[in-house]
């Protein structure tokens, strides 16, 4: 399929797509309000409320902002490679349980996205009082898939 017709087809299919896709597609993290759909070949998450969505992209954004400096990023504004954004949405989810329930270990799968950011909002109210650096040092330590020697 022409990758100009996937991403047509693919945004006249997903209207409320999954900021948090990349980890969910690659079995680092799950989401109650995730919902999985193909076209041709491919797999996309569509989130179930605009409201989910909406926090799930803020979430994101303070993320990315916070974590500038040790993602090693130039331009705020410019999209970021996947190994990066990997780390700004694994790492992040991963600090994030770490911060809401620091007397766990934190999980390889985060398992409910959705479940995290809501149980760390009853804790701290607003995205924005978080405590990001024990995020952000999540974020920098993660490593995400090594690449494979050709033998």
């Amino acid at each position: 399929m022409d990758n100009q017709v996937f991403r047509a087809t693919y945004r006249a299919v997903n209207e409320r797509f999954c900021p948090f896709e990349k980890s969910i597609l690659t079995n680092n993290c799950g989401c109650s309000r995730g919902r999985r759909f193909c076209i041709a070949e491919r797999e996309g998450i569509n989130c179930s409320s605009d409201v989910v969505q909406a926090l799930c992209l803020e979430l994101l954004n303070w993320l990315r902002r916070q974590a500038h400096f040790a993602l090693k990023a130039t331009d705020e504004r410019a999209a970021l490679p996947h190994a990066k954004a990997m780390r700004v949405q694994v790492g992040g989810l991963r600090g994030l349980h770490a911060v809401v329930k620091p007397d766990e270990p934190i999980p390889e799968t985060i398992e409910d996205i959705h479940g995290i950011i809501a149980a760390a909002l009853d804790q701290f109210h607003t995205l924005a009082a978080l405590p990001y650096q024990p995020i952000i040092r999540q974020i920098a330590a993660y490593q995400g898939r090594r690449r494979r020697r050709p033998r």
